[in-house]
């Protein structure tokens, strides 16, 4: 199958006329996008989580995963409900497992959240909750902060390296399973604590070269397992996050991005992705901002700005030197992508990174369509 791809000039200047249509009129269009997604999903059970036995498990007793894509746990000791956990998977741009969107750990779910973490191979955690908020607590602390070892269930996890930069923590851990002491696996755990609860960040511009970070660092590793992103209820802020990397990812490849769609199949895999439509104003708001940064060549367009800024005591001399090579490695291979290959398909829709029935076209945004649970969403 052939996709239809297009310049960066081409999709930055029909986004920026496409989010200033809709932000007329105080943001009118923006809301009734927001408002006709109101229901999708809705309808979708949602038995496993309200069912007695696991509702101890949710954070929020009204937030609860999809059946038909909630991520199922081992059975342990013979008990039917100890395959579950308030989690979703989403999909991403690739497959309809990119991602697995759930809520911060409880004190009585950090083991299981742990056991998903290794069942599900994930290698990357994206984390965009503070642990409180003044006597709120959003999330357990469920990692050591400093270079210590801490035992969840059967999974050990060893904190080896921590990098602090001015809006995120970037944690390096090792994870190991107590019946198997001799294989362990690396993860990294990318810690944004500065986005308030129910709302957004101040800045587009930290989010952005946060999302674009974990972005390129996700395009370095194999395909092993899906990468898991929460807040505290894993719906707000953790959909925006994913939305707004998978339009990332959209754009890189030439293809145009839709981020009524986009959204629309997520709540199709997890309630209330992007929950507020400040939320969802700003996915707008952020991709604009990186397209146009794109455009005007900034320097987070061949690396990771995250890197840029860390501060250099928290960064141990080796881990530095591998930084430089991956950060080499990326800007050599930009370099030798010209304007020209930017719209290749053969290029940039390799079947190693074909996004997942996508399928470009002139029809406009507002015409709502509905999709069962197990059918793709293109996005137009």
């Amino acid at each position: 199958m052939r996709v239809q791809t297009f310049s960066r000039a081409q999709i930055q200047e029909e986004f920026t006329l496409r989010f200033q249509s809709l932000a007329a009129n105080d943001k009118r269009g923006l809301k009734k996008e927001f408002d006709d997604l109101d229901e999708v999903g809705q309808n979708l059970p949602s038995r496993a989580g309200t069912t007695e036995a696991n509702q101890n498990k949710n954070r929020y007793p009204y937030i609860v995963p999809y059946d038909h894509c909630r991520v199922r746990l081992s059975v342990q000791n013979q008990n039917p409900f100890s395959d579950y956990i308030n989690a979703n998977y989403v999909p991403g741009g690739g497959t309809e497992r990119d991602f697995i969107c759930t809520q911060g750990p409880l004190p009585h779910t950090v083991a299981d959240f742990w056991r998903m973490v290794w069942e599900q191979n994930v290698q990357i955690i994206v984390m965009v909750t503070a642990l409180r908020h003044k006597d709120i607590v959003l999330c357990e602390n469920y990692w050591p902060f400093e270079p210590s070892i801490v035992q969840h269930g059967r999974i050990q996890v060893t904190t080896v390296k921590r990098q602090q930069g001015p809006d995120c923590v970037i944690t390096t851990m090792k994870l190991r399973q107590r019946d198997c002491p001799a294989a362990d696996r690396t993860v990294t755990h990318y810690y944004y604590s500065s986005w308030p609860d129910m709302g957004v960040p101040k800045d587009p511009a930290s989010l952005c070269a946060f999302t674009e970070h974990v972005r390129l660092h996700l395009e370095t590793l194999p395909r092993l397992g899906p990468s898991v992103v929460h807040c505290s209820a894993g719906v707000g802020r953790s959909g925006t996050f994913v939305a707004l990397l998978w339009l990332m990812q959209l754009c890189v490849r030439g293809i145009r991005p839709d981020v009524r769609a986009a959204v629309e199949d997520l709540r199709l895999h997890r309630m209330w992705m992007v929950q507020k439509l400040q939320q969802y104003v700003f996915v707008y708001q952020c991709l604009l901002h990186w397209l146009n940064a794109r455009m005007a060549g900034a320097a987070w367009q061949h690396q990771s700005p995250i890197l840029n800024t860390i501060h250099p005591k928290t960064q141990p001399q080796n881990s530095a030197s591998k930084g430089n090579k991956v950060r080499r490695k990326h800007h050599q291979h930009r370099k030798s992508t010209s304007d020209e290959q930017f719209t290749s398909t053969k290029h940039f829709l390799h079947p190693s990174n074909l996004l997942r029935k996508l399928l470009p076209s002139s029809t406009l945004p507002e015409q709502h369509s509905k999709y069962s649970p197990t059918t793709t969403l293109p996005l137009r």
